[in-house]
């Protein structure tokens, strides 16, 4: 009969935690309204496809460089520029601002690679940055390079 009263004592003592903490996350938890941050994530992400496209018109037309010649020019600066700002710890406050709208272009693919090479580098150069720098962006360039493969062989069998 002790046994049996002992565990129902730690059940409600169980359920009494389990409630606290539960009001304990709801009360931490920052709450979002999904609009705001779908419209933080447009004008973040066409702020970047803009200066894209302003970068693209200086190399094409002040350079005069042909538009495909231009373009890889532009698709490198934005590289380096996502870089150096993953570097500099601006980067990752305009993600928390503008979320997707900064991951998804080309300068948030940047920042994926430059940001575990970043963090890790205390770890040395082979066990830190070497295993480290591809941790978020190897399985997109691992998929890519998969699917890019095999398209290449349904286009050269069907082609």
């Amino acid at each position: 009969m002790a046994d049996m009263n002992d565990d129902i004592m730690a059940e409600i003592q169980k359920n009494k935690d389990q409630k606290q903490y539960e009001e304990y996350v709801k009360k931490i938890t920052p709450a979002h309204n999904i609009w705001i941050q779908m419209l933080k994530a447009f004008f973040v992400g066409g702020l970047i496809c803009t200066f894209g496209e302003l970068v693209m018109k200086i190399f094409s037309e002040t350079l005069m460089m042909e538009t495909d010649v231009a373009a890889k020019y532009t698709t490198l600066t934005l590289i380096f520029i996502g870089v150096l700002l993953t570097g500099l710890n601006i980067y990752q406050k305009l993600t928390s601002f503008g979320g997707a709208g900064a991951l998804v272009p080309i300068t948030g693919f940047a920042n994926a690679v430059a940001a575990p090479a970043i963090e890790y580098k205390s770890e040395g150069h082979v066990f830190g940055i070497g295993c480290k720098i591809f941790s978020i962006a190897g399985p997109v360039i691992l998929f890519g390079i998969l699917i890019s493969w095999g398209l290449g062989i349904v286009y050269w069998i069907f082609g």
